[in-house]
């Protein structure tokens, strides 16, 4: 990116909302009044910061605001090395991105998002970094939850999505639908994830798929990478589920991060077929998602990747939560895990075992059931 307001191609017919796709005969619903007169609001910034899930699941957001301020500009702030995510966003004018480094850095976006005279934040995530440029904005409008730190810097604080939605347990894309909806942005009908795949990345992935003899096949998506040990389901089992894939007539791709190129080795290793593995960017993993028949991985933000460019889907989940992180997809999809009592966890580590056993103990012919059940659903 070239300094740190990307634009985002917002050509006229990327600004239509199909509506009757998006909710059904009842139009959606604010979850309490307006805060304000939404008709003097022209500018309005989201503030999602850290990983690559955490920005997925801020798409039903932008959708339900765009649908509200089809003529409002809308921007999002993201952190530099994931912002390739959202690149041609349909719902989006600009990403603006925070990079790696210090108070320097900090402070030279919040001048540049003071300087851009918003009228309205959302603080989706209640940080430290997001707060202070929350306020550091200037908005007459801030909003954040009551229970954030530094909750008072918002002159607009939420009580718990909980009690906004009159629910037990919310998903992470409702907590942040509910921030919006409280001030009063129509959003009971609950928008899924949405991400867009650029012209350039699919080309890219079209050449990459030819080069490797899969130009003309059917293949399945495997991700056998995790953040945590405790979202790392064996390397093994994912050698097995490919050599499924084989039989079922669909070649198994295989996608990592550069630095953990040693699980794809391992995987080739321990199957007894052919697995290709290209080395892609963000928007080029969306692109082959795009493409595949099936895709199958661990708890990650890749996993939120396929699910919002509409690949049929099987997430493999150990110690996260599955209410609040499962796939908020339209497209078929299966979680397969194996409860235990300490689960859901932190998930930095396994505090009750010597190894992580709520991922380890997921036995493959219950993803390989879960992938013949998603493979069975028609297009």
């Amino acid at each position: 990116m070239n300094g740190l307001r990307d634009m985002v191609d917002s050509s006229p017919q990327l600004r239509v909302i199909d509506t009757k796709a998006s909710y059904g005969p009842e139009p959606p619903e604010a979850l309490s009044p307006a805060l304000w007169d939404w008709s003097k609001v022209r500018k309005v910034l989201l503030i999602r910061l850290r990983s690559i899930g955490d920005t997925v699941l801020s798409t039903p957001s932008l959708f339900a605001l765009r649908r509200f301020l089809p003529d409002a500009e809308i921007d999002i702030l993201v952190e530099d090395w994931v912002a390739p995510v959202l690149n041609n966003h349909p719902h989006l004018d600009n990403v603006v991105v925070l990079e790696r480094g210090g108070f320097v850095t900090r402070a030279r976006v919040a001048r540049e998002i003071r300087s851009t005279g918003y009228d309205v934040v959302y603080n989706l995530h209640g940080g430290t970094t997001a707060t202070f440029l929350t306020r550091a904005s200037g908005a007459r409008h801030r909003v954040g939850y009551k229970t954030y730190q530094y909750a008072q810097l918002h002159n607009h604080q939420a009580p718990s999505p909980l009690l906004l939605w009159g629910q037990q347990k919310t998903h992470s894309v409702e907590q942040q639908l509910a921030l919006l909806g409280w001030t009063g942005v129509p959003v009971t009908d609950r928008p899924r994830t949405h991400l867009a795949v650029t012209p350039e990345a699919d080309w890219a992935v079209h050449q990459r798929l030819e080069e490797a003899g899969l130009a003309d096949r059917q293949f399945a998506l495997i991700h056998p990478a995790a953040a945590f040990a405790t979202k790392q389901w064996a390397v093994e089992n994912f050698a097995r589920v490919a050599e499924s894939f084989a039989e079922r007539g669909l070649a198994p791709v295989a996608i990592v991060a550069p630095n953990e190129r040693e699980i794809v080795e391992s995987l080739m290793d321990q199957s007894s077929v052919r697995i290709v593995s290209f080395d892609l960017s963000l928007p080029e993993v969306a692109a082959l998602a795009a493409r595949s028949q099936i895709f199958v991985g661990n708890d990650s933000g890749i996993a939120h990747i396929a699910a919002a460019v509409g690949a049929r889907s099987v997430v493999i989940f150990g110690s996260s939560n599955v209410a609040h992180w499962r796939p908020w997809n339209k497209a078929p999809a299966e979680v397969v895990t194996e409860p235990m009592p300490c689960q859901p966890c932190h998930g930095y580590f396994c505090e009750k075992f010597p190894l992580p056993e709520c991922i380890l103990r997921v036995p493959v012919d219950r993803v390989v059931a879960a992938v013949d059940k998603i493979l069975a659903h028609a297009d």
